[in-house]
């Protein structure tokens, strides 16, 4: 019993020591990375020069074949967007098959069949091989581009194109691309109504038939299939694939600015401003600072224990996240530090953000970040060799890049030697804190002076380009006078003030569904219903009267508090410029801006409790042609037309975060001054 409670006291005594001998202080250092164990690419090269790369995996019976073509970046000009629609066009049917025909076989295997402007990937289980081949192979060298399928896809642009013009991220990134690249160059150019429009048939099949050649192409196999067997399928479906000159591209390699620049895309109804701090960079894959530039990253801003997430979220509360990226190209990569943040917070992130990389270069990184860096992206990189599709991009990357054989099996190895020393230097070789873009999205009249402190603030617009600076012909215009004007051009305040009542039903179509929102106003008594309803269905209806408001959805209702109740009140009157004074709602002429091209005076109507609408008049027509709403989003008015000696738009188009497309609304029946009950509301 005595030798038990010895060896139980030295064991006690032993873990005591060893216990105290950890240092908790310190992050734990990585042990020695392992070499993995990818699958090794066997290669071989056709007569017409596709180079094929064979990585076996038996693991599962199944293949997939991914083919790449290798070209340079395309500036594509007054047919901007066309490599978008390229690879649809091609799986939209063949000599052989419709688009119908081709989707049903490849269903009918379980495999999948897809293409892009420079790939086609296809997949199956191993014993369909030979049939999902043969669909590949008919896609790759007999696609007819149906003029339908065209049709299709730039309706769909379209419709995608409008959606971004209000959409704070599409926005932040065309003006991004603009501010580094500029609009002459391939990833600056910007597709546009006009580009899709110029698209045609023809423009399709000559980029089809220009670089889509074996000469310039990589097909990569991974799954259940040897090298032997590779090479005989291979020359089966694509030896008759006919090799041809391509068109080679160079380009001016976009440089950092002298000092840090600000570009401002004025949002007027935004609650917050994307923010978005970038410059261009020298990085390519297999480049010295690559590995390196992986573990900077994730220390800056990589994840939700980096500087920036820890700064602008954990410890201001500016934020949701706040992130960077440091993207590597073959032309030219980019470094990307970005966050949406509140409006009345804007230029303090910006410091912080600035702070930060600022930070990072002069004062380097501690051992525990590297080492929680290192541990991070060991764990993504392992994860990431779980799909094929990793491995075949490691195929082809090796032989893109002319890297070694062994580079991605001994990468962990790579990263894990990396010292302090070596990232605090890669950090100094790839940022310079005051040679930035600094992009901002959002309300420019309460951001744009506080901007001003960071640099130069350019003005553009929703598109990247510079924003038309439009002067007032009248210095001495009041919104009260914009207003007067308005309600002068709709019929004059003796017809319009006639107007007690009224009743519409717009329609509308959303993704083919069939949309109507029925509205009745009561101006005199300050009455207000709102209907709206899919395929004859209710989804939400809205009320107002008595002073009290509630919005009813799904079967649920929930009253408006009073703010609320005064917010919504702002736009519930049928002609709301007759109710402004009386409402003690103060008005704010904000000079003349451009609406889709149209000069048109920005009037900022505020209620007493500081809640805002925005509404912008024509200069030329003094008609209304947009409201903004931070809540409700982007009203535009169109195609008036007389009713009762009063101007009313009968066309309304609707962008809102609700909505995921814009909604094209025409009014079918208006009545004027009607008999209301309270049935109708």
């Amino acid at each position: 019993m005595k030798k038990i409670a010895i060896s139980f006291v030295l064991s006690f005594m032993i873990a005591v020591v060893s216990f105290a001998q950890l240092d908790r202080s310190q992050f734990p250092k990585s042990g020695p990375a392992p070499e993995i164990k990818i699958g090794e690419a066997e290669t071989f090269t056709l007569d017409n020069g596709l180079k094929v790369f064979v990585v076996q995996n038996d693991k599962l019976p199944r293949v997939a074949f991914t083919l790449v073509l290798e070209r340079d970046p395309l500036l594509e000009g007054d047919k901007a967007g066309l490599t978008g629609f390229v690879g649809e066009m091609m799986t939209g049917g063949t000599t052989t098959r419709t688009k119908d025909q081709l989707d049903e076989e490849v269903d009918f295997i379980g495999g999948s069949l897809s293409a892009g402007s420079t790939s086609i990937f296809a997949s199956s289980l191993k014993k369909h091989q030979a049939k999902i081949l043969e669909l590949m192979a008919d896609v790759l060298y007999n696609p007819v581009f149906p003029q339908e399928e065209l049709d299709k896809l730039k309706k769909q642009s379209l419709t995608a194109l409008a959606t971004s013009k209000d959409d704070p991220g599409a926005i932040s990134s065309r003006l991004v691309n603009a501010m580094i690249y500029g609009k002459d160059h391939p990833y600056g150019e910007v597709t546009t109504e006009e580009t899709i429009n110029n698209i045609t048939v023809e423009d399709i099949k000559k980029y089809y038939e220009t670089f889509f050649k074996p000469n310039i192409a990589y097909l990569a196999i991974v799954g259940d299939m040897d090298k032997a067997e590779a090479e005989k399928v291979v020359n089966e479906f694509f030896a008759k694939w006919e090799p041809g000159d391509v068109p080679t591209f160079t380009y001016k390699t976009p440089e950092r600015p002298e000092e840090n620049v600000v570009g401002l895309v004025d949002r007027s109804s935004s609650v917050q401003t994307n923010i978005n701090i970038v410059q261009p960079v020298d990085l390519k894959i297999g480049d010295e600072n690559y590995i390196s530039s992986r573990l900077v990253n994730q220390i800056l801003g990589g994840g939700s224990s980096s500087r920036l997430f820890m700064n602008l979220r954990e410890d201001k509360g500016y934020t949701y996240g706040a992130y960077s990226s440091i993207s590597s190209d073959k032309l030219i990569g980019e470094i990307s530090a970005n966050a949406a943040v509140r409006t009345e917070v804007t230029d303090s992130a910006v410091v912080q953000f600035i702070y930060e990389l600022d930070r990072l270069v002069k004062s380097g990184v501690t051992e525990e970040e590297l080492e929680k860096a290192k541990s991070n992206l060991a764990g993504s990189f392992g994860r990431s060799l779980e799909s094929p599709s990793t491995i075949a991009n490691f195929a082809l990357n090796t032989e893109r890049y002319n890297l070694p054989k062994d580079y991605y099996a001994t990468y962990l190895q790579k990263m894990n030697s990396y010292t302090v020393e070596d990232i605090n230097k890669a950090a100094v070789d790839l940022i310079q804190p005051d040679k930035m873009y600094i992009t901002a999205v959002g309300n420019g009249s309460e951001i744009k002076d506080k901007l001003a402190q960071f640099g130069e603030v350019r003005m553009y617009d929703n598109m990247g380009d510079p924003a038309k600076e439009i002067e007032m012909a009248d210095a001495s215009l009041t919104a009260e006078k914009v207003l007067e004007n308005y309600i002068s051009a709709i019929g004059g305040e003796e017809a319009v003030s006639q107007i007690k009542a009224a009743k519409l039903v717009m329609a509308a179509d959303v993704l083919g569904n069939a949309v109507q929102i029925a509205m009745t106003f009561d101006d005199a008594n300050m009455r207000f219903g709102q209907k709206t309803m899919v395929m004859g269905n209710v989804m939400q209806s809205s009320t107002m009267m008595d002073g009290k408001g509630s919005i009813s959805a799904q079967g649920q209702t929930i009253e408006m508090t009073d703010e609320q109740y005064e917010e919504a009140k702002m736009n519930a009157f049928f002609i709301p410029e007759l109710h402004y004074a009386a409402m003690g709602y103060a008005t704010q002429l904000d000079g003349v801006k451009d609406v889709e091209g149209t000069p048109a005076y920005k009037v900022i109507i505020s209620n007493p409790s500081g809640a805002k609408v925005i509404n912008y008049y024509s200069v030329d027509s003094g008609l209304k042609i947009k409201n903004e709403n931070e809540k409700a989003g982007d009203t535009f008015y169109s195609d008036y037309q007389e009713k009762n000696g009063v101007l009313i738009p009968m066309s309304w188009t609707m962008k809102s975060p609700m909505l995921p497309v814009p909604l094209e609304a025409k009014i079918e029946t208006l009545e004027i001054n009607p008999p209301l009950t309270e049935t109708d509301f």
